[in-house]
């Protein structure tokens, strides 16, 4: 088990370090936008398009990293004074949310996913890229956002357990062990 969750965790943080660089692409785009502007006077049809299909992927596809580094938002003001254990049961209370949201949107985005791709979907604006691969990433990065927070689960089970916890299996959070 322990091996399934560090494989999970680590393609989670593989997936988000290489999604970091999607930055890079985003940036030129919107920069070449702006240098049209100025120079031809008008921006290029497509670079405003690329910039947001690129900034969808960016914000979909980084969710598991996200979690497996433990860096979603929480209300700090009660959160964050709570023991361990604490966290942990808070985590688990809540968690049924969180696996609600992750199979509707599974599901629901997967059935669009396999709509567009049946289609071989476009965009319908003047530039009209394929859309099909941008919505093709939602099932799978919810995919990956449902199987860290698995993996979160257990390393929450096992905080309140008192079991020590590998931080490159369950977090970099969960190293700190059990607080009482």
């Amino acid at each position: 088990m322990h091996a399934l969750a560090r494989f999970i965790t680590q393609t989670n943080l593989w997936v988000g370090r290489v999604a970091g660089w999607l930055i890079l692409p985003m940036f030129l785009a919107l920069l070449a936008d702006v240098a049209m502007r100025y120079v031809v006077g008008s921006a290029t049809i497509w670079t405003s398009e690329l910039a947001q299909l690129i900034f969808g992927l960016y914000a979909v596809i980084g969710g598991g990293y996200l979690l497996a580094e433990r860096g979603h938002v929480s209300v700090d003001i009660f959160y964050g004074r709570c023991t361990a254990r604490r966290k942990a049961a808070i985590d688990l209370a809540t968690s049924f949310l969180f696996l609600f949201f992750l199979i509707v949107l599974v599901w629901q985005s997967g059935d669009m996913a396999w709509e567009s791709i049946g289609k071989w979907e476009r965009s319908h604006s003047l530039w009209n890229p394929y859309i099909w691969p941008f919505k093709a990433a939602i099932p799978v990065a919810g995919m990956l956002l449902l199987l860290q927070g698995l993996v979160r689960m257990g390393s929450d089970i096992r905080v309140l357990r008192g079991l020590p916890n590998d931080p490159q299996v369950w977090g970099k959070q969960a190293a700190d062990g059990p607080e009482h």
